[in-house]
């Protein structure tokens, strides 16, 4: 009996955290792509009043609809294998919004130099992550 028990709830507990976390994540997906249309159409006004636009703020509005957008393809990866997020997807989100904070804050050449050093480290990250070294671990 105890045994039984106890199997039940090995396979009940995670069964329904994962439906909460689901669930999570399609609020979250709905959430994000609420922004996105927002971004969209804030980068639509901006492009169509061409007079007042400033190159750098729409620089930083296109990067922050590029990362909703990653994020929401993260979130598709996610269901698409298996409840499993990638680890070369948060790379791209990190480089994308590096180059954002570069885009943004650009008034300090150490402070670029230094964010252009983790884009460095985000890459070389990425590129051991996807190395044929750890195809076998």
């Amino acid at each position: 009996m105890r045994t039984t028990l106890n199997a039940s709830f090995t396979t009940t507990i995670p069964a329904a955290l994962q439906w909460v976390l689901n669930i999570g994540m399609l609020c979250l997906a709905v959430i994000l792509l609420v922004f996105l249309g927002k971004e969209s159409w804030s980068l639509g006004k901006t492009f169509i009043n061409a007079a007042t636009l400033k190159s750098y703020d729409f620089v930083e509005g296109l990067l922050t609809w590029f990362l909703y957008f990653e994020f929401i393809a993260l979130i598709v990866k996610y269901f698409q294998s298996g409840s499993h997020f990638p680890l070369r997807y948060f790379v791209y989100i990190g480089v994308t919004a590096i180059v954002r904070l570069i885009i943004v804050h650009y008034d300090s050449p150490i402070n670029v130099l230094l964010y252009s050093l983790s884009i460095l480290i985000l890459v070389i990250t990425l590129w051991v992550c996807s190395s044929s070294r750890l195809a076998g671990d």
